[in-house]
């Protein structure tokens, strides 16, 4: 059943497959990129076919499938090449037919929910993050203008694209961090442009480390970090910014969010929500990257959040598509992850490290060949707000790189 199921998948390209009855097959018509697995177990094989968007994942965590010449990345990509609707085994179409029936269940997000969902994954050991992602632990999209800077030079550009779309004129304004990771956005916010702002999250590993940041830099008095939820925030403010947290907001929720922004923005006031989406429409989460890495998350294509935004009252006055640039971002993670694994494992263990190496590779493969993207939406209230072109952003944003 599985060699029939892979013979149907397969189509472009060449994926060797070595079962584990030692026989060798190919699959594909050999033109293209080519990649191999070793199916070590019985076990495993079964799984591929009864459920193979949750099984995969799992049988590489514990070390029943290896890919071949430890080529993951490029396995991966040769599968979601060839994983396209209809070509998949029909156990498969049945899973993704019961996911997008229960997606409004899946993303049921009251606070308590969002609180432990955010744990999951936020509150992992501090140092692990530190080992993988830049020294201001961006853990979002970063910014490559030419694709030739260094991780550190990237998130730092994605901080100056994000405050130049702010349209921060003028020192002093209050700005609403939603999701505020470790504090490098608003710590930079209040730093470089004067700002005071208030940063909220739901991980209490990220806010202790928020503010003991903000005390360290002497930006105690003008950058605040709070555990909250963003459905309890009540004051006015003059800028609202997003980074990498809508993809944890729920579906059923995306209009109470866009309202919460609206009711929180001053009547000038401007808003930059930055998130993971899909380029090919609505659709629904791949199972393990559910169970293990973000339990309730989702990555929305525009056409399910826009009329949210149409709803709340809010006007969408740029939208922005950076499609390789989290590929990218990725690429460096895996390098960094890679280079300090020893290291991770000793926090650790074996089964997780591979566990983050698959998320690692199957996220920077999504977003090559499985259609992810990241968008940038600006938003306000009144459409007299900004300039009438978006020339002020590119001046800002060269004006702020040559400071």
């Amino acid at each position: 059943m599985l060699h029939a199921m892979l013979s149907r998948a397969i189509r472009h390209g060449r994926l060797t497959v070595h079962d584990p009855d030692g026989r060798i097959r190919h699959y594909g018509d050999g033109a293209g990129p080519e990649a191999g697995m070793r199916i070590l177990t019985r076990r495993a094989a079964r799984r591929l076919i009864t459920n193979p968007g949750l099984s995969f994942g799992e049988s590489y965590m514990n070390g029943e499938i290896e890919p071949l010449e430890g080529r993951l990345l490029d396995l991966l990509e040769l599968l979601m090449v060839n994983w396209a609707p209809g070509a998949t085994h029909p156990a498969e179409q049945l899973h993704a037919l019961w996911r997008l029936a229960r997606r409004r269940i899946d993303q049921f997000n009251p606070a308590a929910r969002a609180r432990r969902n955010v744990a999951h994954h936020y509150d992992l050991n501090g140092r692990l993050y530190a080992l993988f992602l830049d020294r201001d632990r961006q853990y979002s999209c970063a910014y490559f203008p030419t694709g030739q800077e260094s991780l550190e030079e990237a998130q730092a550009a994605k901080k100056r694209h994000i405050a130049a779309k702010l349209r921060l004129d003028r020192p002093g304004l209050e700005i609403l961090d939603i999701g505020c990771g470790w504090g490098g956005m608003a710590l930079t916010l209040a730093r470089d442009h004067g700002a005071r702002v208030t940063g909220i999250t739901l991980s209490q590993e990220q806010h202790a480390e928020a503010r003991r940041r903000a005390e360290e830099a002497g930006l105690s008095d003008h950058c605040r970090f709070e555990l909250m939820d963003y459905r309890d925030w009540t004051r006015p403010v003059d800028r609202i910014v997003s980074v990498g947290m809508f993809e944890h907001v729920g579906i059923t929720t995306y209009t109470a969010f866009f309202r919460t922004i609206r009711q929180a923005l001053r009547p000038d006031g401007v808003a930059l929500v930055h998130a993971i989406g899909r380029s090919d429409g609505p659709g629904s989460t791949n199972p393990w990257l559910t169970k293990y890495i973000f339990p309730g998350g989702y990555s929305p294509a525009l056409s399910e959040v826009l009329p949210a935004v149409e709803r709340s009252g809010l006007l969408t006055t740029d939208i922005e598509i950076l499609r390789l640039h989290y590929a990218l971002t990725l690429r460096e993670w895996r390098r960094r992850f890679a280079a300090n694994r020893d290291a991770i494992q000793s926090l650790y263990d074996e089964r997780f490290c591979r566990m983050f190496e698959f998320y690692l590779a199957a996220s920077e493969a999504s977003f090559r060949q499985g259609g992810l993207i990241n968008w940038q939406l600006q938003l306000t209230r009144r459409i007299d707000t900004l300039p009438l072109t978006r020339d002020y952003m590119v001046e800002t944003e060269r004006a702020s790189a040559m400071a």
